[in-house]
């Protein structure tokens, strides 16, 4: 099999890549949000809750948590998992680990704003969520945005995890290829694929971080 060949076929299944980091990219960071409020919550059973969850998404590897996912819902309630279920499984179980990642991050950054910026507003009148979302949020966006872009480009490596639950993308035709024609080429070509993709994320955030500078 010739390289442009191997080439092809690796470009048809990397629109699926694409497909599954996009649409986690755009489920767990709001997600990431939501987890954080609820880790910060004055309401202990909630805030307890969020804890275990993060530690268990954190401590636990992200294919295992596939498998769960995937698998689950037959072993647990016997309910029948089509392909359709697949893709899901997939999206769901990536979202929810990387929201555990993402809230820590926002976590990090909400805690590097000095209390006196929280004073200062109530003092001019602004009110809780004025006060976040209109002095807070933006500084603590630049602060966490370098901890993103490096969870953002490891989310470009850890779609090739996909292939435990049989779905076919761009890692998973790796492996086929390099199996029936033994050959290493499918994997360095998946390779350049991974590298080059991560290069355009982190120009792109790049690019990002550098609009958001106070000091251009």
């Amino acid at each position: 099999m010739s390289l442009t060949t191997i080439f092809m076929q690796l470009l048809s299944g990397f629109g699926q890549t694409c497909l599954i980091f996009f649409l986690v990219l755009l489920f767990s960071l709001p997600l990431g949000w939501l987890v954080y409020f609820g880790r910060a919550s004055r309401f202990k059973p909630l805030s307890i809750f969020v804890k275990v969850y993060i530690s268990i998404m954190r401590g636990t590897p992200l294919m295992l948590q596939l498998l769960m996912w995937y698998f689950g819902p037959f072993y647990l309630w016997k309910m029948n998992i089509g392909g359709g279920y697949k893709f899901f499984a997939i999206i769901l179980g990536c979202s929810v680990n990387y929201a555990a990642y993402f809230a820590e991050i926002y976590r990090s950054g909400i805690e590097a704003i000095p209390k006196g910026q929280y004073e200062a507003a109530q003092m001019l009148g602004y009110r809780k969520a004025e006060t976040f979302f209109h002095i807070i949020m933006p500084q603590v966006i630049k602060i966490v945005l370098p901890s993103v872009t490096n969870e953002v480009i490891t989310l470009v490596k850890d779609t090739s995890l996909v292939y435990s639950v049989s779905y076919i993308e761009m890692f998973a035709l790796a492996k086929q290829i390099a199996a029936a024609q033994t050959t290493i080429v499918p994997f360095l070509v998946a390779g350049a694929f991974y590298y080059v993709f991560n290069l355009l994320v982190a120009h792109g955030m790049g690019r990002i971080e550098k609009a958001l500078s106070y000091y251009r």
